[in-house]
């Protein structure tokens, strides 16, 4: 079983761990139903789509790597709010980061919270911030928003676990490079050995 909160178990064998990349869930997750969906919102969003058609998941849980000037190094947040941090059509009069006619927000607020972790809001889009300024969003991935709306959609129950290898700045790619192998230990300690 998946112990997520006092409310909600899941079985194991019904989870679905979805990464971006192989490196970031290790050799942690070979034996598990694992998702490797690459890198970007398409990708995650197509792969994912494709997943839960072949498999109905009870549970949706998104790994990876993620960069904030908010939280450390080394740190595991849980996400529980998303925002589609490309998206810009203020343009036509719609609001910072809303889809326009979707009846979305553009705060998408779901997924489980996970008892002793901080909560951040994820900024999803397709680069990979180096000057993350932006007030509204605390951690920067590439993948998550699309996997939350998705499941949100589909009605499955998600956990955003982002495991911080760097601090969304000047030297996020070299920090990334060394962190990201240790997301799988730190995911593995969270929900596996406690």
């Amino acid at each position: 079983m998946i112990t997520v909160n006092e409310n909600h178990q899941f079985p194991l064998d019904e989870t679905l761990f979805v990464f971006a990349l192989d490196s970031e869930a290790g050799k942690v997750f070979n034996d598990k139903n694992k998702l490797i969906t690459g890198i970007g919102k398409v990708n995650a969003a197509m792969e994912l789509t494709k997943e839960i058609h072949r498999r109905r998941p009870k549970l949706i849980v998104n790994l990876g790597s993620a960069g904030s000037k908010s939280f450390h190094k080394g740190e595991v947040v849980c996400c529980t709010q998303f925002i589609q941090r490309d998206m810009d059509v203020r343009g036509l009069g719609f609001s910072l980061y809303e889809t326009p006619l979707s009846g979305i927000p553009p705060l998408l607020e779901y997924g489980l919270k996970r008892n002793g972790l901080p909560e951040g809001i994820c900024g999803s889009g397709d680069s990979f911030e180096m000057n993350h300024s932006e007030a509204d969003y605390n951690v920067v991935d590439m993948e998550a928003y699309p996997l939350a709306l998705i499941a949100m959609k589909e009605n499955i129950p998600f956990l955003c676990l982002k495991y911080i290898s760097d601090d969304a700045g000047s030297d996020a790619a070299d920090d990334w490079t060394v962190q990201v192998h240790l997301a799988s230990e730190a995911f593995n300690k969270i929900l596996f050995l406690q």
